[in-house]
């Protein structure tokens, strides 16, 4: 019999908004309020823009994300994971394509379950593997060993660019580039069922 993916790995990275926490960001609503192409990620779009149009376009894209986070909740399944993960004596960090305010409020008094905490103001933002290799540097552990946690492509894309896990959070329909990720699960029950086999 094989061994699951999971039992192998010594330390998890997940992504914040949709795969920790809830999340009502509306991105097609985002680009109309920024004029930002459905072609072009919308983070890239704002680093083309001249200063001034920069400063408003990221405070626009900030107001959003903070008032996105003031109602914001655990994911069924998600605290209890972290918490069995910590007993377990793994590790635990959040890569995020969100703003820092935004990230400390949804996090509250969650914030010392991960170590470090990564924003877009930290790093690159992914699918840009430099936060989680900074991670596994920072722990001195090999990316092979590591897992990233995520439920959109450019989670799957990071962690394959950083030469991680890439699981996929596919908690309804399995999205078109769920193909791409290395392990798909759709509740955290299962998350834990296969951190506890390992």
């Amino acid at each position: 019999m094989t061994s699951h993916p999971l039992a192998q790995i010594r330390g998890f990275i997940f992504d914040l908004d949709g795969t920790l926490v809830t999340s009502k960001l509306d991105f097609v609503y985002l680009r109309t309020q920024l004029g930002c192409p459905a072609s072009i990620d919308i983070l890239q779009f704002i680093a083309g823009l001249p200063n001034k149009e920069q400063l408003s376009a990221n405070k626009i894209v900030e107001d959003y994300e903070l008032n996105d986070a003031q109602d914001a909740l655990w994911i069924e399944g998600a605290e209890q994971l972290i918490l069995a993960l910590h007993h377990k004596g793994l590790p635990t960090a959040i890569v995020t394509r969100n703003s820092q305010p935004a990230t400390e409020l949804k996090l509250k008094r969650h914030r010392t379950l991960f170590s470090p905490i990564l924003t877009r103001h930290d790093a690159p933002p992914k699918p840009d593997p430099s936060a989680l290799l900074t991670i596994a540097q920072n722990w001195q552990l090999p990316p092979s060993q590591l897992a990233y946690v995520g439920d959109y492509v450019y989670d799957l894309e990071a962690a394959k660019n950083a030469g991680m896990l890439a699981c996929l959070f596919a908690p309804t329909v399995l999205p078109d580039f769920a193909h791409q990720a290395d392990w798909v699960f759709r509740h955290f029950s299962e998350f834990e069922w296969a951190v506890s086999a390992g």
